[in-house]
Formats: C-alpha cells, sequence, structure tokens
C-alpha cells in the first residue's frame, strides 16, 4: 500500500511517465516543452536512452541508420519532439474531454457519476466507489461504478481504521493518493478490506481526495482494476489534473444540494408531519415538490379532526405573484401557501360542514392579505361512520372515486380560482360512499405527468386508479405509490416520443411530412406531485 504525501507547491510538470507534473499542458514554447537540439549537435537514436549511443571514434561499429536517417546516419532532429507532442496533444485533447462532460453536469448526482465515470476511462480501471462528505462530518452513502447494491453495503462494513476513504477524507495528514497493487495480498491494507477485495475480485486500486483550500475534504474516490494492476504515472497524472477540475465544481454542487435541502424541509414543515386516522376512514398522502428553482406555486394537502368526529379533507395550490406568475417568484409562493393553509384550518373548525363557506372565507381572506395572488383548492367535509361527503371545488381538478367496479369523476361544478374574480361562489356536491371505496383528491401537477393536456391527464390518471389490482385499490398507501409509478412512467414515454420526433426518428410525427417537430416535453417540472387518498372501511 502506497500513500503519497500532498504536492508541494512549487512542484514543477515532468515529461510523460514521470511522477508529477502534466506535459500535455507544455505545448512547444512553453515551460516543460523539449527544445529542438541545435545544429550539428548529436542526436540520441530514437527509442534509446540517452547517452547509451557509442560513437564510430569509440572503436565501435556504427549503428544501422533509421529508414528515416538523414544521408550522415542520423535520426532527424523532429522525431521525438513530434512523438512528445503527439502524445501530450491527445493527453489534452482527453482531459479537455472530460472536464467539459464534467462541467455540462447538472446537479450533484450527475457530478458525481461524471466524476466516477471520467476517472474510471482516464485511468484504465473497471469499477469505483465515490462518497462525499455530509454536513456534520463523516462520509455519506457511497455511490458506485460496477458496483452492485449488495457490493457496497459489503464495503460499508470495513473499519474505519482501514478504510482507504476515510483516509483520503483527513482533515490533517490526508495523502494526495492512495495505491495498492493488489488489495487481497497487500500486507499493508487490513484483514477485511482484503477479505472483502478477494470475495468481490478487486484487484489493483487507486484513490484521490476531491478538495479545496477553502473547504478542505469534499469527498473521496478509489477506482478498482479486476486484477492486480497499477495506473501509469501518465494515467495518475491525468487523474490528478482532472480532480483538481472537479473538486470546486463539486463544492458548488455541495452548497447548492445544501440550500436545497434546506429549503425543502422548510416547506415540507409548512405541511402535516402526520396524517390522523379516524375510526372507519384510512387515510395516506404523497408529495412531490418541484425544485423551487423552477417551480411557479407550491401546493398543500391536509387532513383536519374537527371537534364533532367529522374530518375535513384538502388540497389545493396557490401561485407566485398573481396570474402568470414565473418561477422566481416560488419562495413566495411557499410561504403563502403556509399561510393559507393555516387560514383553512381555522376555518374548517369553525364551519367545516360548509365546504363553500370555507372556500368563501379563504377567498376573502386571499384577496385582502395575498392580492397579487391566487390559488385553487377543494375542501371535502367526511363523516367517516355515515360515509357522507360533502365538498366544493375553486378552480380545482374533480376528484376521483374509486370503487369496486372502477373509478368516476366526482364532478364539482366549474368554477374560478380564488382571488379570480370580484367574487368567488359556487356550489357543493354531496354524495355517500359505499364500504371499501377510496377518494382521491390531487392537484394539477399530478394529473399533468399522465398526459399532454390537463383534460387527458386527468383522464388518464382516472384509468389508471381503475385498472389498478384490486390489492392495491383496497390500501390507499399501495394506491398512491402506484399512482405515482403510473405517472412517471407515462411521463418518461412521453419524453422518449419527444426525443425520437426532435431527433427525426419518427416519421410519422413530422410535421407535413418534413421537417421534425421541437421536443417539448423536456422542460423540468414546474408543478408539484400532490395526492390524498381517504378509504372508507
Amino acid at each position: 500500500m502506497t500513500e503519497s504525501p500532498p504536492p508541494s507547491a512549487s512542484s514543477e510538470p515532468a515529461e510523460p511517465g514521470g511522477t508529477s507534473g502534466l506535459s500535455v499542458l507544455d505545448p512547444p514554447g512553453f515551460h516543460g516543452a523539449t527544445p529542438a537540439p541545435a545544429a550539428g549537435a548529436p542526436q540520441p537514436s530514437p527509442g534509446r536512452p540517452e547517452g547509451t549511443d557509442r560513437r564510430p571514434e569509440d572503436g565501435a561499429a556504427p549503428a544501422p541508420a533509421a529508414p528515416d536517417a538523414a544521408p550522415d546516419g542520423t535520426a532527424p532532429a523532429s522525431t521525438g519532439a513530434q512523438d512528445r507532442l503527439a502524445g501530450r496533444l491527445s493527453d489534452f485533447a482527453s482531459l479537455h474531454e472530460h472536464t467539459e462532460r464534467l462541467a455540462r453536469a447538472r446537479g450533484l448526482g450527475a457530478t458525481l457519476d461524471a466524476v466516477l465515470a471520467s476517472g474510471t476511462a482516464l485511468l484504465g480501471a473497471d469499477r469505483a466507489l465515490l462518497v462525499t462528505v455530509l454536513p456534520g462530518g463523516g462520509p455519506s452513502q457511497p455511490l458506485g461504478l460496477g458496483l452492485d447494491r449488495a457490493s457496497l453495503g459489503a464495503l460499508e462494513t470495513v473499519p474505519a481504521d482501514q478504510s482507504l476513504l476515510a483516509r483520503l477524507l483527513r482533515e490533517h495528514d490526508r495523502p494526495a493518493e492512495v495505491r495498492s497493487h493488489d488489495l487481497a495480498e497487500d500486507p499493508a491494507i487490513g484483514a477485511r478490506l482484503r477479505e472483502l477485495a478477494g470475495q468481490l475480485g478487486l484487484g489493483g486500486c487507486y484513490g484521490l481526495p476531491l478538495a479545496t483550500e477553502e473547504d478542505g475534504p469534499l469527498a473521496a474516490a478509489l477506482w478498482f482494476y479486476d486484477g492486480p494492476a497499477d495506473p501509469t504515472d501518465r494515467r495518475r497524472e491525468l487523474a490528478r489534473r482532472y480532480s483538481e477540475v472537479a473538486a470546486p465544481l463539486l463544492a458548488k454542487q455541495l452548497d447548492a444540494e445544501k440550500v436545497r435541502r434546506t429549503t425543502e424541509a422548510l416547506r415540507r414543515g409548512l405541511l402535516p408531519d402526520r396524517l390522523p386516522q379516524p375510526a372507519g376512514l384510512r387515510l395516506a398522502a404523497r408529495l412531490v415538490p418541484a425544485g423551487l428553482d423552477r417551480s411557479c406555486g407550491s401546493d398543500w394537502y391536509d387532513a383536519i379532526p374537527l371537534p364533532d368526529g367529522t374530518v375535513g379533507l384538502t388540497v389545493g395550490s396557490v401561485s407566485g405573484d398573481g396570474p402568470g406568475a414565473g418561477p422566481g417568484s416560488a419562495p413566495g409562493a411557499a410561504a403563502a401557501m403556509g399561510r393559507v393553509r393555516a387560514a383553512l384550518r381555522a376555518y374548517a373548525v369553525l364551519e367545516g360542514e360548509d365546504p363553500v363557506s370555507v372556500l368563501g372565507d379563504l377567498e376573502l381572506l386571499l384577496k385582502t392579505t395575498e392580492p397579487t395572488r391566487s390559488a385553487t383548492a377543494v375542501y371535502a367535509w367526511v363523516e367517516p361512520e355515515e360515509r357522507r361527503v360533502t365538498l366544493a371545488g375553486a378552480g380545482h381538478c374533480p376528484p376521483v372515486l374509486v370503487t369496486r367496479y372502477g373509478a368516476e369523476f366526482v364532478e364539482t361544478s366549474l368554477s374560478a380560482p380564488l382571488g379570480m374574480l370580484s367574487c368567488w361562489e359556487a356550489p357543493g356536491v354531496e354524495f355517500t360512499a359505499e364500504r371499501g371505496d377510496t377518494l382521491i383528491l390531487y392537484t394539477e401537477g399530478l394529473a399533468r405527468r399522465f398526459g399532454q393536456t390537463l383534460h387527458s391527464g386527468q383522464a388518464d390518471l382516472r384509468r389508471a386508479a381503475a385498472d389498478a389490482p384490486r390489492d392495491v385499490r383496497t390500501d390507499p398507501e399501495r394506491l398512491c405509490a402506484h399512482l405515482l409509478a403510473a405517472a412517471a412512467e407515462r411521463d418518461a414515454d412521453r419524453r422518449q416520443r419527444a426525443d425520437r420526433r426532435a431527433a427525426g426518428q419518427d416519421p410519422a410525427d413530422r410535421d407535413g411530412g418534413s421537417s421534425p417537430r421541437r421536443s417539448t416535453a423536456q422542460a423540468p417540472a414546474t408543478d408539484d406531485l400532490m395526492l390524498l387518498a381517504a378509504r372508507f372501511e
């Protein structure tokens, strides 16, 4: 096992095959390039170490001339320089290709995948393992390339004092690299790691830290060979140069991920952390929020136990700063969503048995305190024992009632969103559910994942609920998971079709049979996916 100390700041680049520096960065005329010999100077034979040629006057027979040798038998001065330059240009092109791919990565996951894949290619390795440093210290869950979940789990059992990754994540005395020709036979490797190397077929190993001067260690990566092996000096240097570029980019992605997680935690804190489970009613909910950097609003769901033993169910969505608001207003919409949901809970406690009055009070509050915003909502008052439901909607998607015979819409009257008109008013709907029926409330984002338009998406959502297996329909948790999976599958199929149209691979979808349509399905999701299911027992 070899650990290299961190390089000093004064180290100079060396030729390919050396132990430091990257000669590709030294084109002719710059530092590190080998100058052409002066005219008349003796030339070393190609492919021979300098100083091993013997001159005729030393008593030895002259060496045979190379095929492209000059008339006097000496090799051309440009041959060695051209070979070195070709190698440098090849290194430069390879490094540029991988760093460019890294720069195009969007998000932390894509960045880490790029680091693993590019490091594997530059080192000629077969498999790879990477961990990042968690905010509180310590390594994250490992990310692997060519390693399945069981292998990753086994490698997590290596004690910290034997872990190569732990060495690369040290704050102090951190090695610049770690190397092992054969992990299973290396006496410097701990017993547990040697055992796993033999079980998993890991041979040679090379590892690098990803660190910056300002942030310290950010991540550590190990690359494995399927047999005993060592990367060449040239490959090692390419990997080190790549990690120097990757570290600051990774630092930015980790900072962005930290902000995103904090924001999403605050946003989720505005929603219920658990759902009540009143007698005669089983509830389940799912939320897949769109990122606040691209979201155009913020959705809510709630289940409110009322003093008389009934339950108020609601889902809704607050837009940014009025109609047509863009993603820049999403954080404000999230805060407004929290205020609107809190107000709706209060109105539900006061007059929850009258959904029209609840939404009417909410509309008045919205116009008074949030005059630049609008909201869609549906509120249902449920008597679990009698399975009686009274609901009203304001510009919202119609709920779906899943029965033993299929699924149907609970048709609410057409109405405008809250805050859009001078006065909102809409009649309520009342019905009685059967034992075993499930009422599904959802927001627009889920319907749009099912279809290209809102109307087609609602129809596809109803069909997906109706076609769910019987054991899924009887469990609200499983039904929610089933609908989200179906939405993701439909959305992925639509994106693939759009890609084929954009590439001109689907002649049937061409405009007028000439040019392919532009893809519009690749835009990131701008709506939350919200789903609340209530099953009557």
